[in-house]
């Protein structure tokens, strides 16, 4: 395409395949970067026309050895000209180690850290441009449900392009609406529109999963990994998420690597933010994965309840938790800095957990165990972060699950709940003594 575009790089090009036209096409892809862009490039030296080479989609490249002496000869390439390279591609391991990845040397943009109004004004143009493009005799969209659309698409382009071809592929005006009504209303619960993204995921997941290049516990512990990542009340950072799961820092780094092109992993261990890309991969692989892959929905809690207890159970758990050095002083904003984050989580969360997992017996055994002798300083724990009056609630959502009391409580005419007065009064005054 170039050589038709440019009679200068056409003639070098030329000179450069006649003594063995053929031969060029046999030789490794690094080699082939001099005699066919490199050196017919040179004739272009003179030209300040910016000349940019695309590459799109590295990720669907079958043979890695090949991609990465691909990839190592683009990042030794030096012209006269003025030449770019722009290389799309989903963050595969065997990518990400290349040359290409040298932040010193290449310039990265990571789409999903573009912020999210931008990329969803763009979503909106091109399903207003496809749209657009593709009329019927009737109107049968309005500029609120493309709005809706691309709001729904979360800065995911390919679920925008997925859904805008399932709804485009009718050719009737009652058909289109009400697949676009569909897509608006449950879009990822349509198997019919969600099949390539569907197809995207599951292409992902089998590699991640190819048991020839991981072992099947390493397999086991990503799957409790990607569980957890999905149960999590907050996004988590790779540090709480780790101590939790009482996990080696850089094990669960090297868990995460096969799944960067479906999760946001944080650059820094202490960042907070770790999550899936789009909503659509949790409904994906717990509704309509195959069934080596699907997960079940009480996986990540069963997972995280236990965690959560268990973190409980340590030793940083106890009196005088905040270091205050009299009863008499109120809490400030800074005790809390003495708490580790995972500890936070565990005391406020653990409740949601216990409640959506699936192991009642298991949870009955652990919170008698645990939780109950660690019960008042759990409430100093509530008390420095201020959110002392949510125990009450935290205490009935985990007595839903559980069938142990955790503490007494008494009867009231409208509702069973903590006397406020027992953890106010007593936490108060005891809990400093």
């Amino acid at each position: 395409m170039l050589a038709n575009q440019s009679p200068k790089f056409a003639i070098e090009l030329a000179a450069e395949l006649k003594p063995d036209a053929g031969a060029a096409a046999h030789k490794p892809a690094s080699d082939q970067i001099g005699p066919l862009l490199q050196r017919p490039l040179s004739a272009l030296s003179g030209d300040n026309r910016p000349i940019v080479f695309v590459i799109d989609a590295l990720d669907e490249c079958v043979n890695e050895r090949e991609l990465g002496e691909l990839l190592a000869g683009i990042a030794r390439f030096n012209s006269a000209a003025n030449v770019k390279f722009i290389l799309t591609s989903r963050p595969e391991t065997h990518i990400l180690g290349s040359p290409i990845s040298d932040r010193g040397q290449n310039e990265i943009l990571q789409l999903h850290m573009i912020d999210t109004t931008e990329v969803t004004e763009d979503i909106r143009l091109y399903i207003q441009d496809s749209f657009y493009k593709s009329p019927l005799n009737a109107p049968w969209y309005s500029d609120p449900s493309v709005i809706s659309l691309a709001t729904l698409s979360n800065g995911l382009f390919i679920f925008a392009s997925t859904v805008v071809s399932y709804v485009l592929n009718a050719k009737s005006v009652h058909t289109r609406t009400t697949r676009l009504q569909t897509a608006l209303a449950a879009v990822t619960q349509s198997s019919v529109a969600m099949g390539p993204l569907d197809s995207m995921y599951e292409f992902v997941l089998t590699r991640a999963s190819n048991t020839a290049e991981i072992e099947r516990g390493e397999l086991e512990a990503t799957q409790r990994v990607l569980a957890c990542i999905m149960a999590a009340r907050v996004p988590t950072s790779i540090n709480m998420l780790a101590e939790l799961l009482d996990m080696q820092v850089d094990h669960l780094r090297e868990s995460l690597q096969r799944l960067l092109s479906v999760l946001f992993v944080p650059e820094t261990d202490d960042e907070p933010g770790l999550r899936t890309l789009h909503a659509s991969f949790g409904d994906y692989l717990i509704g309509r994965a195959p069934p080596n892959i699907r997960m079940i929905k009480s996986l990540g809690h069963n997972v995280l309840a236990r965690s959560c207890l268990q973190r409980m159970a340590r030793d940083d758990l106890c009196f005088n938790i905040s270091r205050s050095r009299s009863s008499y002083e109120a809490n400030d904003q800074t005790s809390a800095d003495w708490m580790v984050p995972s500890l936070v989580y565990a005391c406020l969360q653990w409740a949601h957990h216990v409640a959506a997992a699936s192991e009642s017996a298991v949870l009955d055994e652990l919170s008698e165990q645990i939780f109950m002798p660690k019960f008042l300083f759990w409430l100093e724990v509530l008390s420095v972060l201020g959110k002392v009056r949510v125990a009450s609630g935290l205490l009935r959502i985990a007595g839903s699950a559980v069938s142990v009391i955790l503490i007494p409580c008494r009867h009231d005419s409208h509702h069973n709940r903590l006397d406020e007065r027992l953890y106010h009064g007593f936490f108060v005054t005891q809990i400093r003594s």
